[in-house]
């Protein structure tokens, strides 16, 4: 059945207003990578310190999902996902008067805890909004943020940053994303506030079904899998620009301009991951394998791609593989994201989704810092990529042989359609 205009509304309006929050979210987050060398000179340190500054945040971010999950399911998007929205961007513009290492080491920790309910966050609208076997596009356009940003990101950051410096370039982006948290605020609505039979409202996730999620295998192959994803993600996200720079030879302007490549290709990844699960659940294959087909492939392709990039003389080949690596990681991003939104019950959803994300980010939290320490040690990002081509590929092994049966699924009132 066709579902009401302003619920039709109000998808639409949802959908952009994630991709904008989404968009700024990973443009905060790419800022330090574009001001890497800058902020190295300025504060005196190295690449180990720098692999600190970039990895504080991961852990920061990953701890801070743990209770970012319960608190959406029990308080709901508009007011934790508005008030992280607006943390981050305050701790975003405070590193751009930051003073010296601490202070920037401070305001990384806090942009870290506030962007922890963004991605689950929107992970709950969606399930709120749109129906259980069409949700893998919703979610592959939310998340096409963590591709689109870093396409946009360096092109207009390193403009900023060679016009202004790069203290204006992190409090320009801090003070976008307090005027977004702003109509956040104004805009979000709960979805019984417009459904005409919104039917009853499903009671809060308690701290022990919570914690009860965790004697689920498929809880652990989802946390462990997705620590892969994130792992090969973050280290692009992360080292690329200095990766290129260092590595490649590539001016800071180049460099600039290479990186849209590479992120565009995540883009069409992430929009296949999910469509490419939802097609399959509509052809009848079970929703379990349907989600996992794009995870599991995403990840093998994308760990192969890696190796290339660390052997070969060329540095096209090596853009036209990052650009590969990136079209499948970011296939198996969307395809897990997909997963936590229909593997369980919606009043489920943001807690199962945040553990997926905890366990991605604690272990990919240490991908800029062992990158970081690798590179000090040999000179050289070949080990680090390597190593990422590694842990991808035995991330695939994770969703395809622990992540087995639904998580905690139950009987709930149909979602609004």
């Amino acid at each position: 059945m066709r579902p009401p205009q302003s619920i039709r509304r109000m998808r639409v309006l949802l959908l952009v207003l994630l991709l904008l929050i989404g968009i700024i979210n990973y443009v905060d987050r790419s800022t330090l990578a574009i001001a890497n060398h800058s902020v190295q000179d300025e504060f005196g340190i190295g690449p180990t310190e720098m692999g600190l500054l970039l990895s504080v945040f991961s852990w920061a971010y990953a701890f801070a999902q743990l209770p970012a999950g319960g608190l959406l399911d029990r308080f709901g998007p508009r007011k934790v996902l508005g008030g992280g929205l607006l943390l981050w961007s305050v701790a975003q513009a405070f590193c751009g008067i930051a003073a010296n290492f601490k202070q920037m080491l401070f305001g990384r920790l806090f942009l870290g805890v506030g962007e922890a309910p963004a991605f689950p966050g929107g992970a709950k609208v969606v399930a709120d909004w749109f129906p259980r076997e069409s949700r893998g596009l919703p979610i592959g356009l939310f998340n096409t943020a963590s591709t689109l940003a870093p396409a946009i990101a360096p092109p207009l950051l390193t403009w900023l940053m060679l016009s202004y410096g790069w203290r204006t370039m992190f409090v320009v982006a801090g003070v976008a994303g307090i005027v977004l948290a702003l109509i956040w605020f104004a805009v979000y609505r709960d979805r019984g506030q417009l459904s005409a039979e919104p039917g009853p409202a499903p009671e809060p996730v308690s701290l022990r079904e919570w914690l009860g999620l965790l004697r689920h295998r498929s809880t652990w192959g989802m946390m462990i899998g997705f620590s892969g994803v994130i792992y090969s993600i973050y280290l692009y996200l992360t080292w690329l620009p200095a990766y290129l720079e260092g590595e490649r030879g590539l001016s800071v302007a180049d460099t600039g301009l290479a990186l849209v490549v590479p992120y565009l290709a995540g883009t069409l990844g992430m929009l296949s991951g999910g469509g490419v699960g939802d097609l399959l659940v509509r052809r009848g294959v079970p929703t379990m394998i349907a989600r996992k087909v794009p995870i599991c492939a995403g990840l093998l392709l994308g760990g192969l791609c890696t190796i290339p990039v660390a052997l070969t003389p060329s540095t096209t080949l090596a853009l036209v593989c990052i650009s590969a690596s990136q079209f499948f990681m970011n296939n198996a991003s969307a395809g897990a994201w997909s997963l936590a939104t229909t593997v369980g019950a919606e009043r489920i959803t943001a807690s199962l989704g945040s553990l997926q994300n905890f366990g991605g980010y604690f272990g990919g939290a240490f991908a800029p810092l062992i990158t970081g320490i690798i590179v000090d040690r040999t000179g050289s990002f070949v080990l680090a990529l390597l190593a990422a081509s590694g842990i991808a590929i035995a991330a695939a092994l994770s969703y395809a042989f622990l992540v087995g049966k639904p998580v905690g699924l139950t009987e709930e009132p149909a979602p609004v359609r």
